[in-house]
């Protein structure tokens, strides 16, 4: 008698292999759990009593268990509609639709739309294609016949050389069975039903495989003595000795055969259990494979051609061929769902890979600042991208550079394009520096939507009485008036707490429908992202209708905007919402703070900028990532990228374990470290609660030079020769300008790295000086770098230093308490950072302090808004300049965004065009669309 091969314990054993392999999983990484998700549409007795036994499985295995079961009547759209939300839904890891459908759905196309890296029934045609080559490496197996091979591996038989016969070509067992075993190198014959002279090569088989789906089809004497039978059929026969009246049996005679096979599998007990069990191996199988993939992280350079001399930003920015943007994407580790495409070479990412990720532990956070700039130039955003290509193409690290996305303004006006240069640059960089994604198109529109509400409220209360501007502002529908959501805000604030329009006093409508604005206090002005000084200061009312409330407004550029700098704080949607209601943009004549949800218009704003929250993915030359977000002016706001952009970066950079290396996240900060870094630390990290591991301070010898008291630069002129030969006694002088900003940086207790941006003419004695006073100063090291002309390789060095600093011990603290008194704390960062020996507040101001201390805005941080040529107020005062007062000339309040801003000197926040802008170069190529002359 044949020895039965128990189908039923095999499957059992395997599910609780499954089951501790899990448990060990978890126990390691808590967050790790494979995710199945079956599609069942109609009521089907036989579907549902095989779901639940799926649904059974996978609850026992420790796995997640969702079903998606939908009506009869659902349609072919809807259906591919919800496989496709859950091939790119991260967190299911195996999706199966259970068969039959119904008639009008088409099973091949639903079958086909699963993503073949989900597909855990192992029937897509990328599974199966690859199954059937030689070469071809299937990523799952389908169930069945993966248990076959299992309940055949049991018997311990070599099948290598037999002689295998599979009966039944079906694409769910037959043929897949088939592959599986010619992949064993056993010999195999697949037959059917109308293969000729069947019994005779049944006869012929070592290894008899049936599935044939019918009743007893192969008889006793069809098999080889000694033959191994795994029989997959499952029938139906009357019965009237059981109860139900029907027994299963298989497409064997399994009486007959059992005298004659070596080993036989019975029905039922054989194949049936395994298929369940070999889908929850396939499950496993997927979500390891998927927590593998987010692991990895390999990053695949682009390489690099350097030329000598070096072409202009644009020339290697247009020679470089991107990698399309979706594969930056997946080497990242983001999934499909997460990712938004804006073309080939941009994407959107979306917020939800925070929550996926959020186990993770973050990767190492480094802030690049500068010293002082000068029009030489320090390279700041040069050594970003350099720094960041050392570490993802030369060092093997997981390295993102987190930058803001630049304005309009500069890049057509006295500045230029802002990706980058040289060898080191984030491309596209006409898209970088152009509309990118539309996010400051964005700000621009919700911007200038609120400065249009608040002149037409001024407007329609000086022209109605309360009754018909609460009629207005409450229209009744079908007879009935009822408050929106942002108007039970404005209740709230007031008190009130009726939410039925006609329960109101006409006190309560009064003051309700009434904002009062007074317009000498309307700090709120329309923005353009272009430098445009006749936009200043202008009047506006003029119009015949608009007569008797004409007033004197003016423009900023967009990226002072405080929705920008909102933008750039906001830690998700929700908080963006409640930051926008609350920005402050005047006050009533009695004093009170008047809000964007005061006018009604916080979540408008908030639509308009519901895309721009998502931090939009690009790359450096050498195809390392980059996220490209937000724009706050760094003289005015606080000129850092967005908090949400550094925060994906970092989980994408995090680690989950020990066997895990950390990742770094490289984020620029504006201008100079006074400036910049500065505000990072004290506005930004205070918002995000995230800590910083170091500093790279960025210098030039001919930056320090003329800090040191170096000859004026003039536009047009040749550089005075002592920037190009060595002067060692001026760079000394001039390093004061760096000690000062190493010793700022130590003050919040992080290691410091001074990046040297080397040029040609630059000496290993000039190396040596700058070396050894920030050694004394107290930075961590000192490194040159050439990225500019060598691109990643070019700051090896300076990578190497960083990771080493990344490791130093770090006591972060702020430079200051917020519940200080808002005079305290400008005067802590005037003598701490600048080194002034005090502050001098005009009157103007000191009465916007007393009005924002008695609101309850005393309490939020400082935003100073300075010149960034100096530690100073006056840009003509280089190095380290000693013995001045800072003059406190106003103070704005940004309440939305979360911090004032004094303005200290002659701050501009709409900048003017230049005698010869930037744009006489920029120009396209009519034949072929290409942008010349950027920068």
């Amino acid at each position: 008698m044949a020895q039965l091969i128990d189908g039923k314990a095999i499957a059992k054993s395997i599910r609780e292999e499954l089951k501790q392999d899990i448990a060990a999983m978890k126990a390691r990484y808590p967050f790790f759990t494979p995710h199945l998700t079956i599609v069942q549409v109609g009521t089907r007795e036989d579907s549902t009593i095989y779901v639940k036994m799926k649904q059974k499985a996978a609850s026992e295995a420790g796995m997640a268990f969702t079903l998606k079961a939908f009506p009869e009547t659902v349609s072919q759209v809807s259906l591919m509609n919800v496989v496709r939300d859950l091939n790119i839904d991260p967190g299911v890891h195996g999706i199966l639709v259970q068969l039959p459908l119904p008639d009008h759905i088409d099973e091949r196309q639903i079958t086909e739309a699963i993503s073949p890296s989900k597909d855990v029934d192992g029937f897509h045609a990328v599974n199966i294609g690859n199954l059937t080559k030689k070469s071809g490496e299937p990523l799952f197996l389908p169930c069945t016949p993966k248990g076959v091979m299992h309940l055949l591996e049991s018997t311990n038989v070599k099948l290598e050389g037999k002689r295998a016969v599979v009966v039944g070509r079906s694409d769910i067992v037959g043929s897949p069975v088939f592959n599986l075993l010619t992949s064993k190198n056993a010999t195999v014959t697949l037959c059917h039903s109308r293969t000729t002279n069947l019994p005779e090569i049944v006869r012929s088989a070592d290894v008899l495989v049936v599935a044939i789906g019918k009743a007893d089809f192969v008889q006793g004497d069809w098999i080889k003595p000694g033959a191994i039978v795994i029989d997959v059929g499952t029938n139906s026969i009357p019965d009237p000795t059981k109860k139900s009246g029907s027994r299963l049996v298989g497409d064997v005679d399994f009486a007959a055969a059992s005298k004659v096979a070596s080993y036989i599998t019975p029905v039922p007990g054989g194949v049936g259990p395994m298929t369940v069990a070999m889908l929850m191996n396939n499950t496993l199988v997927s979500a390891k494979r998927a927590f593998e993939e987010s692991r990895t992280r390999k990053i695949y350079p682009l390489p690099l051609e350097l030329k000598e001399p070096v072409p202009s930003d644009i020339d290697i920015a247009m020679s470089q061929t991107p990698k399309a943007i979706s594969q930056i994407a997946a080497e990242v580790g983001l999934a499909g769902g997460e990712v938004e495409l804006y073309g080939e070479n941009k994407a959107k990412v979306g917020l939800s890979v925070l929550d996926r990720l959020s186990y993770r532990k973050d990767g190492k956070y480094v802030v690049v600042t500068g010293i002082t700039p000068t029009p030489l130039g320090e390279g700041k955003s040069t050594t970003t991208i350099g720094l960041v290509q050392a570490l993802g193409a030369h060092l093997n690290k997981a390295a993102f550079a987190c930058v803001r996305q630049p304005s309009q303004g500069p890049t057509f006006g006295i500045k230029g394009g802002a990706a980058g240069g040289g060898y080191s640059q984030v491309i596209p960089m006409d898209d970088f520096n152009l509309h990118l994604t539309g996010d400051i198109h964005a700000v621009t529109a919700a911007n200038n939507l609120l400065a249009a509400a608040i002149d037409a409220r001024m407007f329609h209360e000086n022209t109605q009485s309360d009754k018909a501007m609460f009629n207005r502002l409450c229209p009744a529908k079908k007879g009935v008036r009822s408050f929106s959501s942002v108007m039970m805000k404005r209740l709230e604030k007031l008190g009130i707490k009726k939410t039925n329009p006609a329960d109101l006093t006409p006190e309560e409508i009064n003051r309700f429908a009434r904002l009062d604005i007074d317009p000498s206090t309307i700090t709120w002005q329309r923005i353009i992202d272009t430098n445009d000084r006749f936009l200043r200061q202008i009047t506006i009312g003029q119009g015949a209708a608009e007569k008797g409330h004409e007033r004197q407004t003016g423009f900023d550029i967009a990226v002072a905007s405080e929705c920008m700098a909102v933008l750039a704080l906001a830690t998700d949607l929700k908080d963006m919402r409640q930051r926008l209601g609350r920005m402050v943009v005047a006050s009533s004549r009695g004093g009170e703070p008047i809000t964007a949800d005061d006018i009604g218009i916080g979540g408008a704003l908030t639509v308009l900028m519901k895309d721009a929250i998502k931090p939009t993915l690009m790359q450096t030359l050498e195809g390392t990532p980059v996220f490209v977000h937000a724009g706050p002016f760094a003289n005015i706001a606080h000129g850092n990228s967005s908090i949400l952009a550094d925060r994906v970066a970092l989980k994408l950079a995090g680690t989950d374990g020990d066997d895990m290396d950390p990742g770094y996240v490289i984020t620029e900060a504006g201008f100079g470290a006074d400036m910049g870094m500065e505000k990072f630390f004290d506005i930004k990290c205070r918002v995000s609660g995230l800590t910083p591991d170091a500093v790279v301070l960025v210098a030039t010898i001919r930056a320090l030079k003329m800090h040191g008291g170096g000859p004026e630069v003039v536009a047009g002129k040749p550089l005075p020769g002592v920037y190009t030969t060595e002067n060692l006694e001026l760079l000394e002088r001039g390093c004061a300008n760096m000690v000062k900003h190493i010793q700022n940086a130590r003050k919040f207790g992080l290691p410091v790295v001074v990046a040297i941006n080397r040029f040609t003419s630059d000496t290993q004695a000039e190396m040596d000086v700058i070396k050894k006073l920030a050694l004394e100063a107290g930075a961590f090291d000192a490194v040159a770098c050439e990225h500019w002309a060598k691109g990643g390789a070019g700051a090896v060095d300076l990578g190497n230093a960083v990771i080493k600093a990344c490791d130093q011990p770090k006591d972060f603290k702020l430079l200051y308490d917020l519940n200080l008194s808002i005079e305290e704390k400008i005067e802590i960062i005037c003598k701490e950072i600048y080194g002034a020996d005090g502050i001098d507040i005009s009157d103007e101001a000191r009465a916007k302090i007393d009005t924002y201390t008695k609101q309850g805005f005393g309490n939020l941080p400082i935003c100073m808004a300075k010149t960034q040529y100096s530690f100073s107020h006056d840009p003509t005062l280089k190095g380290v300049p000693t013995g001045f007062r800072v003059p406190i000339r106003d103070v704005r309040a940004s309440v939305g965004a979360g911090f004032l801003y004094p303005l200290l000197g002659a701050m501009q926040t709409m900048p003017g065009l230049p005698t010869r802008p930037c744009f006489f170069d920029v120009d396209i190529e009519p034949e072929t669309g290409k942008v010349v002359g950027l920068f």
